[in-house]
Formats: C-alpha cells, sequence, structure tokens
C-alpha cells in the first residue's frame, strides 16, 4: 500500500494493520458480480472523510479513541466479510468477475497524524472552499490486487482534538446503500451504547443478471470505461447548504413556471429540486468560464446522470440491507442553452429531472437496456454532471461514541464533476450539497447559486 506521505506534506503514518473478521473463522466465498455491479468495475472509487472533534474528558483521549475502533472493527467486518475480500476474474469463464474472499483476508485500517502546519480540524470542518489538497491524503489507497475498502483515520490539531476518518470503497462491491450501512454498523459496535443494525443480506442471487449488459460493462474494450475522470489537481471543495426554505422555494417557481407556460407541474420533491437548481447553476457557470459564443450552444444536449435505488422496484422486492449494487442511473437532459437560463432554467432542469425519475421508476425495457450508449452519448460532447451520495444514508449519524461528525465530504467528486448530497447536519431539513472546482470555477458557481437563490425568494425567476 502507497504510503499517503509521499503526497501529504505534514502527513505521518504511524501504523497500517491489516484488520481480518472476528471468530467464528469464515469459509472461502465468492459473490459473483452481476450487471448493476459490473457497471462500475472500472470506476473511480467512492472517496468520503469524516471530520469529528474531541471533546473534554478521558473517554474522548484521541488514543483511547483509536483503540475502540481498532477493537470494534473486526466484528463490523465479519459481518460485512465480502468487504474484506477482492474482486477477481472469475476463475474458468469468460468476461465474469466476482468478489472472492478467503480465510487470511483482511481490511487495511491506517493511523496516521498530521504535524498541525496550516491545517487543523476547525479549517478542514468547514463549508468554505478549501484546497483540495489538503482534503485529499486522509483518504487512504485502495491496496493492490482488487482490494475494495481501506480506511485511515487520521489525528488532528490543535491539541490531537481533531479526527478524520477516511473511507475508500470500490463501488463494484456495493453501493452506497451497503457502504454507509458498515459504517453505522461499526460506529454502533465501537459506541457500545446502542443497538446494531441489521445484519447485510448476502446473496447476489436476489437480482436476476442481465448478461448481454453484463457484457458490455465487463469488457476491457467498453467505451464507457474512462468516463466521469476529469483532472483533479488545483481544485477547491465547498459546500452549500439549500435550507427547506430555499428548496420550497424552488418548487414553488416550478409551479409557477408551469402555470405560465400552461402546462402540467412536474412532480418536484426536495431532491428533484436540489438536483434541478445545482445543475442550472453548473450549467450557467460553465457556460460563462468557457465564454462559449450562443451559437455554439444551439441544439446541443446538457446531461444530468444521477443513482436510482431499484431495492423497493424490483419483482421480487430486494432486501433493504442487501449488500452489492442495486441501483441503476437516471438520464436527465435538455437543450444547454436552456438549462443556463435565468428565466426558466431551474424549471427545465427539474423538470428534465422528474422525468428521468419517473422513466426509472417505469422500468420499462427501454430504460433497462440502453444504460451504456446512454452514458456514452452522454458523455460525447462533454462530461455530464453527475450525484454522488444521498440524503438517506444518514452520514451525521455515524457517532463512533464521541460524538456526530463536524463535517463529511465525498472527496471523490473532484474526479467525476459530480456534486455530492447528505442531509442538513443541523437537522433542520435542507440538503447539504458539495461541490469541486477550479478556483475560477468556483467562484461562478457560487455567484451563479447565490444570484439562483435571490432570484427564486424574490419570485422574479419565472
Amino acid at each position: 500500500m502507497a504510503s499517503p506521505t509521499a503526497h501529504a506534506a505534514g502527513l505521518r503514518v504511524l501504523r497500517t494493520t491489516r484488520v481480518a473478521p472476528a471468530p467464528p473463522a469464515l469459509p472461502e466465498r465468492a459473490l459473483p458480480l452481476i450487471f448493476m455491479d459490473a457497471m462500475w468495475l472500472r470506476a473511480q472509487p467512492v472517496e468520503r472523510v469524516f471530520f469529528y472533534r474531541l471533546g473534554p474528558g478521558d473517554d474522548n483521549d484521541v488514543d483511547a479513541v483509536l483503540s475502540r475502533m481498532e477493537e470494534s472493527l473486526p466484528g463490523a467486518i465479519h459481518a460485512f466479510y465480502p468487504l474484506a475480500g477482492r474482486v477477481r476474474p472469475t476463475p474458468g469463464e469468460t468476461n465474469r468477475y466476482e468478489l472472492f474472499y478467503q480465510p487470511g483476508d483482511a481490511v487495511a485500517f491506517t493511523v496516521a497524524e498530521h504535524d498541525g502546519v496550516g491545517i487543523g480540524v476547525d479549517e478542514l470542518a468547514t463549508d468554505e472552499p478549501r484546497e483540495l489538497a489538503k482534503i485529499a491524503p486522509f483518504v487512504p489507497e485502495l491496496p493492490k490486487g482488487g482490494a475494495v475498502l481501506a480506511l485511515q483515520a487520521t489525528v488532528l490539531p490543535p491539541k490531537r482534538r481533531g479526527l478524520a476518518l477516511g473511507v475508500i470503497v470500490h463501488h463494484s462491491a456495493c453501493d452506497g446503500v451497503g457502504s454507509t450501512h458498515f459504517l453505522h454498523t461499526w460506529a454502533a459496535a465501537c459506541a457500545g451504547d446502542r443497538k446494531l443494525p441489521e445484519p447485510p443480506v448476502i446473496d447476489r442471487t436476489l437480482i436476476r443478471d442481465i448478461p448481454n449488459m453484463h457484457d458490455d460493462f465487463a469488457l476491457p474494450t467498453n467505451e464507457a470505461k474512462d468516463l466521469f475522470k476529469v483532472p483533479y489537481a488545483g481544485k477547491l471543495l465547498a459546500t452549500f447548504t439549500l435550507s427547506r426554505e430555499h428548496l420550497q422555494g424552488v418548487k414553488d417557481a416550478v409551479a409557477g413556471e408551469a402555470a405560465r407556460r400552461g402546462v402540467p407541474p412536474p412532480r418536484c420533491t426536495s431532491l428533484v429540486a436540489m438536483y434541478g437548481l445545482m445543475w442550472h447553476c453548473h450549467r450557467r457557470a460553465k457556460q460563462e468560464s468557457e465564454a462559449e459564443p450562443r451559437g455554439d450552444e444551439d441544439g446541443r444536449a446538457g446531461h444530468l446522470i444521477f443513482a436510482i435505488d431499484h431495492r423497493s422496484r424490483l419483482d421480487p422486492r430486494v432486501p433493504d440491507k442487501y449488500l452489492g449494487n442495486c441501483v441503476g442511473p437516471g438520464f436527465a437532459s435538455a437543450p444547454r442553452e436552456e438549462l443556463a437560463a435565468v428565466a426558466g432554467g431551474v424549471f427545465t432542469a427539474c423538470a428534465a429531472v422528474a422525468a428521468a425519475i419517473d422513466e426509472a421508476v417505469r422500468g420499462e425495457p427501454a430504460y433497462w437496456e440502453g444504460w451504456k450508449e446512454r452514458i456514452v452519448e452522454a458523455c460525447r460532447d462533454d462530461t455530464p454532471f453527475s450525484v454522488a451520495g444521498s440524503t438517506r444514508f444518514r452520514v451525521y449519524d455515524v457517532d463512533f461514541g464521541f460524538g456526530r461528525p463536524a463535517k463529511v465530504e465525498i472527496v471523490s467528486v473532484a474526479k467525476t464533476d459530480a456534486v455530492s448530497a447528505a442531509e442538513d447536519r443541523s437537522g433542520s431539513g435542507g440538503i447539504e450539497v458539495g461541490i469541486a472546482q477550479p478556483p475560477e470555477r468556483m467562484d461562478k458557481f457560487r455567484r451563479c447559486l447565490a444570484d439562483a437563490i435571490a432570484c427564486l425568494s424574490s419570485s422574479q425567476c419565472n
């Protein structure tokens, strides 16, 4: 495993241990990847960082905290044993892969500390734009050989009262429901004062594989394998909280514009409102940054791709605690010029998102059969906007017994030109959105979002 000190000034690795599942011993097992897993074989891993502030008292001494985290980890890994395994080609088969576990497999758990020069938990756990280069080192690298999970706990200043927990998960092993289920289980075991979540359901036969789609995604020549990879260096990472009032303003504006156009209003939930507003602002900021002549946008579509959880929509229904991938893409598209328009742009974006969700929920054959082609089409002219995370994952409830996270980041959005979504940590019903952009683009995005919110608040947008 590459040492973070190779690219992280001030970061010192204290130890890296391999944490195996707790007894009783588990036999060798192989889980075949289905098409929903194979879709992510060559995708970027998901990288999260949880920032914690440690309160006063001996129980919150950082060394005691690290010991409790490490001691409780084997039990959580036992319940989620596939995450200690590795993805490999299925022996004796062509173009098939499996998540393979054998006795002796383990999860890499790194403990590090930062020297505090120019950085501390208070500077990191903020919504303001920060250099991504200061946050990325808190995420470990996946060990070579097909590993799917690695963890890193980094002690932070001031006075060793901060902690950054970095988590990297390969998406082919499980989706966000599964990875955050693991984190909630580990946190509850570490805290020791609450009931453990229900165990995961580990059975890939619950979802019918679609061989043709599996082949499309698993082939080394798959056109989609290098998509959603964008420049990483030099970016800033910032968080914007859309309050319940902001989201209601979007819903009201969408309903008003539908009435003005004489069309039925799209179903505009808080999630649709967030997707639509952020897509509109992203498109506007990108248009301003690229300074494209107006005519160059004519007829060209902008695309948004986001995950749809199909657990409750398949027949038979897939258990909520299923460990694997049970998500498919939602495809929203609209003319770029309409998306970026100050008047009506938010309506256009929200209507397209609502239509994409409706298509996925209906689940007609055309939706299931065209995933790869539609992803490639969306990326043909430009990297599509996409979304990582969900308000349903409750990342701010990942409490190891020393308090809720002060801040949670999905660092990997910087590699995919995505935004991250999480519940508002204040509990007031809003949505936190994280985005990584180069400094100039970040300034434009912030201005576009502020203008859009002001416009919506004044009811003058549409």
